[in-house]
């Protein structure tokens, strides 16, 4: 992977911008987001808030109190004890401040504070966490390139020992997630303008995997890098993966690619995993038909998205049509029963690990 974190290193330093529009130059897939003026979408898939974020972040109605608290908790952890997710709470907690002195109303604060406890609860309680970064209402997705060299240098073994590089590189991605927010309010230039840090953080994270990949070379003894430690089972929300009533490759919305391109990432690195069991999910409305071929389609292309991605180990794609449903819901109205069912649609990726 030397030659690969090399070649990241001397393309983040070159980086530079084209004279043309700002938007333009975010490289921005989400449609949604490059829609202004009259016929501008207001639904669900444009970011309206729907009743599973209320439930999600309706308890946070002090925002200075809870950033106030979390700090407080994350001061008291031990220095280093978990880099990269201590790093990345701490990144969102600055995140989550800052939009806050911004007067930022559109729900980002709240959604950044979130993220903040989620991780700092599970540094707290040794708990296995996620490097995936989720997929948020008020946030799209900008500067694709860099999202892959964020997964890129994810996924060399040298980072999981690497501690120094850890921090930057988690603070890269929380400013790729507040600069998706600047384009997803249409504050384009302001998302423009992170992007240098960004780029710094990341070459610098790549520069300091380099120097620990040669000091570990002339070390001795060598140990073999440490296995990603994955989940056995990763659930993905359809609503976040695919265009409503899609489930192709040309569906997958660019919040998808990227997770999706964390999941192959890790997996490339997870030599415990054997085998893959990917399942698809729909809520229970249409036809039993509909949704056992809309739940099948949607499996076998996430099993098709991986594969191209990389990973080689035997993966079997099934759906399930509506079976298994997470809630019920008894809504009369069809929009907020449909919104209520968001966690019936899904994707479950399981993973078989061999036997010690």
């Amino acid at each position: 992977m030397k030659l690969q974190l090399f070649a990241l290193v001397c393309a983040l330093a070159l980086a530079g911008c084209a004279d043309h529009a700002a938007r333009a130059r975010l490289g921005i897939e989400d449609a949604t987001v490059l829609k202004s003026g009259i016929g501008t979408s207001q639904d669900e898939a444009a970011g309206a808030v729907n009743a599973q974020w209320v439930d999600t972040y309706s308890s946070i109605s002090n925002s200075r109190t809870a950033i106030a608290a979390l700090q407080q908790r994350l001061d008291r952890l031990p220095a280093d004890r978990h880099g990269y997710f201590q790093a990345k709470a701490q990144c969102w907690l600055d995140t989550a401040r800052q939009a806050r002195d911004d007067n930022d109303r559109w729900g980002f604060v709240e959604e950044a504070i979130g993220q903040a406890a989620a991780l700092t609860l599970g540094v707290e309680n040794g708990t296995v966490l996620s490097a995936a970064n989720p997929a948020l209402r008020t946030v799209s997705t900008v500067r694709p390139d860099l999202w892959k060299i964020v997964n890129t240098i994810k996924a060399d073994p040298v980072i999981a020992r690497c501690h120094q590089a850890q921090p930057l590189l988690a603070c890269a991605e929380v400013g790729l997630m507040q600069a998706g927010h600047d384009a997803w309010i249409r504050s384009f230039s302001r998302a423009e303008r992170r992007l240098p840090k960004i780029q710094d953080d990341l070459r610098q994270s790549a520069q300091i995997a380099l120097q620990c990949q040669a000091n570990l070379a002339t070390a001795a003894p060598v140990i073999e890098p440490q296995a990603t430690v994955l989940p056995r089972k990763i659930t993905l929300r359809a609503d976040s993966l695919f265009r409503f009533n899609g489930g192709d490759v040309a569906a997958i919305l660019p919040a998808g690619r990227r997770q999706l391109d964390d999941v192959a990432a890790r997996l490339k690195t997870a030599s415990a995993v054997h085998e893959l069991k990917i399942t698809g999910y729909t809520d229970r409305l249409g036809t039993a038909a509909y949704n056992l071929r809309l739940s099948q389609q949607r499996a076998r292309t996430v099993e098709l998205y991986l594969r191209s991605h990389g990973v080689t180990v035997p993966v079997s794609a099934r759906g399930m049509g509506s079976a298994n449903q997470l809630v019920e819901c008894r809504q009369t109205q069809r929009e907020a029963l449909r919104q209520c069912l968001g966690p019936n649609r899904r994707v479950e990726i399981e993973m078989v690990v061999a036997a010690p």
